[in-house]
């Protein structure tokens, strides 16, 4: 690689990171949606340090989730609230993105554009349930929202094995596992939009968690280690703990898990 070609890495690494600490929602996806096809990504990391808080608006106010209230959906307020919370996981899974993209080096060039794709695809969805919830009446911020899953980003900023095996094949993966009931429910309500917005989450997110899943099989090959006990030792290592509830097992099929780690997690999950 020539020395401009380098630059030229690092400075698009350098963009990733300034749309990471960008704290307007609609400049951070400006930014990210700037990220054409053709953009180079270098083998390297930029050694950033860890990040408590990624840019972010300061609405909406962080609780505890068991702060958070439960409304009905059945009610204007209870599904605004809803697609609320959910645009909230698509902002932060922006951030995810970039800091996946920004933080980790030595990887492979196609890592780097697997995560600057995500970035942009967790941007669109963003997007499509903020003006959705104009429509509503109502805008991103004006909702609690939680910070469970930047948490998690934290706690596994130090190794990409493990932010690969406990970020997109936990928490994310929990989306494929949930959305369909979530477009039930929104289905009932009358909220025919809502449902197509939902479609497109999931058909991403398969994607998503399938570029997670080879990311972990791909660090775990590296490294000469057996992706299952790999993963369960994660799990005690990190301190953690798989949802419950059903498994959307064609879903997670789609994106990659294989009937033993599937099998691995639903006992985990009832222990």
């Amino acid at each position: 690689m020539s020395l401009d070609s380098e630059i030229d890495c690092i400075d698009k690494q350098r963009s990733a990171f300034r749309a990471l600490m960008e704290e307007d929602p609609t400049r951070k996806v400006g930014q990210v949606n700037d990220f054409n096809n053709d953009l180079q990504v270098g083998s390297g990391g930029m050694n950033i340090g860890r990040i408590a808080v990624p840019g972010r608006p300061a609405r909406p106010v962080l609780v505890a989730p068991t702060a958070l209230a439960n409304r009905s959906i059945h009610t204007l307020e209870g599904r605004a609230a809803l697609l609320h919370a959910i645009a909230h996981i698509e902002f932060n899974a922006i951030n995810l993105a970039l800091d996946a993209v920004c933080r980790f080096d030595g990887m492979p060039e196609a890592y780097y554009r697997d995560w600057l794709q995500v970035a942009r695809e967790e941007s669109l969805h963003f997007t499509l349930l903020s003006e959705h919830l104009v429509s509503l009446g109502y805008a991103y911020g004006d909702f609690p929202a939680h910070n469970g899953l930047w948490e998690m980003a934290v706690r596994t900023d130090d190794d990409v094995m493990a932010r690969m095996a406990l970020v997109p094949r936990i928490l994310e993966a929990r989306g494929l596992d949930v959305t369909p009931g979530i477009r039930e429910k929104l289905k009932q309500s009358g909220d025919h939009r809502a449902c197509e917005i939902l479609d497109i989450i999931l058909r991403d997110e398969v994607g998503h968690v399938q570029i997670g899943n080879r990311w972990f099989h791909w660090c775990c090959t590296q490294r000469g280690l057996d992706p299952v006990p790999t993963f369960v030792g994660l799990l005690r290592d990190y301190d953690a703990v798989l949802p419950r509830g059903k498994l959307n097992y064609p879903a997670r099929r789609a994106a990659g898990f294989t009937e033993e780690e599937l099998e691995l997690i639903e006992s985990i999950k009832l222990v």
